[in-house]
């Protein structure tokens, strides 16, 4: 029964596939002779209004031990997926124990359960085609499974083994902790991965939780029990949001989570922390990497952005819509028209429950730092001090509701989305709310939050590029301005 189902799944793939082959073959082939000779230019394109977003039915309801849950039944294949989150995250290990909170992510599905080890849960959901995963990040822990709807029960069954019973084998923390050192070794291999990291901590602080680093000496100060301290705090039923999408039946569902689920009642009680503030480090100047090897520039500069819960959050997507895109001012501008750029970007990011960063850069030849560095802040000051046109504004909102859009193209990104709303602890409709606040935006709007959110004066500028290339020197953007180096090299342990 088994084989034949998966016979006939990729039977219906490869179908899928012919037909999707022979359409792109058609459309690539075959000319209509009613076709214009002459492609439009894409202000010249008209396109069907944008769908409305509309959630697919599901339930949600409590269990008694306080797990929160999302069902979502879709039939459209036999496939069933669910994703558990967690009051947890990386914000929360000791500043001396950097990377406990990803070690206990992993080593909590590699290590296997007190019912199988490692390698039959390996065994087991590869038979199956099956996966179940865990992780930690920065403000959040998950694990996740998916399967063919007719294995089902015994995949959500390792799944609820993995959240419920992990062992934290010693052999496969030294696995993850070796791997995680060899990510040490080579983390100044890309100029790109230097600046974003060594930016956040201009940001944010370089002991700030949002940014600091694993270093060796702190993954030699983690031991096995130290991930179970951590999990035991974390992994709780009032903790957990449990959402599964796929072919089910709810009710047979719902029986199957409170058999795996309902009698979970952890000896230990939860504890999460207070959760850690996030402030601006660093309120201006100028830092620069040397790094002799490269011809161009990497940029990044910037200030403490937002959450999403404030008020201006959709105001301030459509000025992110102005500024990026190919038909944003960055783009247009410093790119096309001026030629100073491989990429370009200005970005107020907004995270869920602490500021995110606003951020403009991007990459540029060597001998053209200064002036990329000149017209990115330019069209900052541009965007504050006039207005934007009839039709940049048209435009920018027509990528922020499309972007916005497909991110409930799915059922399990919709689920997804409402997931991350009730654990964040924002309303229900905030979903309507933003896109509506989208579809209401005027230009005076755009220009009041450039002026109130973008705030030149703490303008942090980070450069890593070749100091050798780069003419006319930094110096030449302020001759007061002190050019800060920072060091990057990777500590030894004590």
């Amino acid at each position: 029964m088994q084989a034949q189902a998966r016979f006939n799944l990729r039977k219906s793939k490869r179908i899928l596939f012919g037909l999707l082959f022979a359409t792109m073959f058609l459309l690539t082939t075959w000319r209509s002779p009613a076709v214009a000779s002459t492609a439009k230019h894409y202000t010249e394109l008209n396109f069907p209004p944008l769908p409305e977003v509309e959630l697919p039915e599901y339930t949600r309801y409590q269990l008694d031990n306080g797990i929160t849950v999302f069902l979502m039944p879709d039939r459209e294949l036999p496939l069933v997926g669910g994703t558990a989150l967690f009051r947890t995250g990386s914000r929360y290990e000791p500043a001396d124990q950097v990377g406990l909170a990803s070690l206990t992510g992993e080593v909590m599905r590699t290590g296997g359960t007190a019912d199988h080890s490692a390698d039959q849960l390996n065994q087991i959901l590869e038979k199956k085609a099956a996966a179940v995963e865990t992780g930690i990040g920065t403000t959040a822990g998950s694990a996740g499974f998916s399967a063919l709807s007719e294995d089902l029960e015994t995949v959500f069954g390792l799944f609820a083994e993995v959240v419920k019973k992990p062992v934290f084998d010693a052999q496969k923390l030294e696995l993850a902790k070796t791997q995680e050192k060899g990510g040490i070794a080579r983390r100044n291999d890309s100029p790109e991965r230097i600046a974003g990291r060594e930016f956040q901590k201009l940001i944010y602080g370089e002991d700030s939780p949002y940014a600091r680093t694993v270093e060796y000496e702190t993954l030699n100060n983690i031991q096995r029990e130290d991930l179970v301290d951590f999990y035991q705090k974390s992994f709780h039923p009032e903790n957990m949001i449990l959402g599964i999408v796929g072919d089910f039946e709810t009710d047979e569902m719902k029986a199957l989570i409170a058999e795996k689920f309902g009698n979970w009642k952890p000896a230990n009680t939860a504890e999460i922390p207070p959760q850690p503030n996030a402030s601006q480090a660093h309120q201006s100047g100028i830092y620069f990497i040397n790094q002799p090897q490269l011809t161009q520039s990497y940029i990044e500069m910037g200030h403490i952005g937002g959450e999403r819960n404030n008020p201006d959050f959709p105001e301030l997507s459509v000025l992110n819509g102005v500024l990026n895109g190919f038909g944003g001012r960055l783009f247009n501008q410093i790119r096309s028209d001026k030629g100073l750029a491989y990429t370009v970007y200005g970005i107020w990011n907004a995270n869920y429950d602490y500021p995110g960063v606003f951020i403009a850069g991007g990459q540029t030849r060597s001998d053209a730092t200064v002036d990329f560095l000149k017209a990115v802040r330019v069209e900052l000051d541009r965007v504050r001090n006039e207005p934007v046109k009839p039709e940049e504004l048209a435009y920018a909102k027509e990528s922020t509701l499309n972007s916005f859009i497909f991110n409930f193209e799915s059922p399990d990104q919709t689920l997804s989305r409402l997931m991350l709303y009730e654990y964040y602890d924002y309303p229900q409709d905030f979903i309507f709310d933003y896109q509506r606040q989208v579809e209401a935006t005027t230009i005076e709007d755009v220009q009041r939050v450039a002026q109130k959110y973008l705030k030149p004066d703490q303008m942090v500028t980070l450069v890593v590029g070749n100091e050798a290339e780069i003419q006319p020197p930094l110096t030449a953007l302020d001759g007061d301005t002190k050019i800060t180096s920072i060091d990057i090299s990777i500590p030894e342990p004590s």
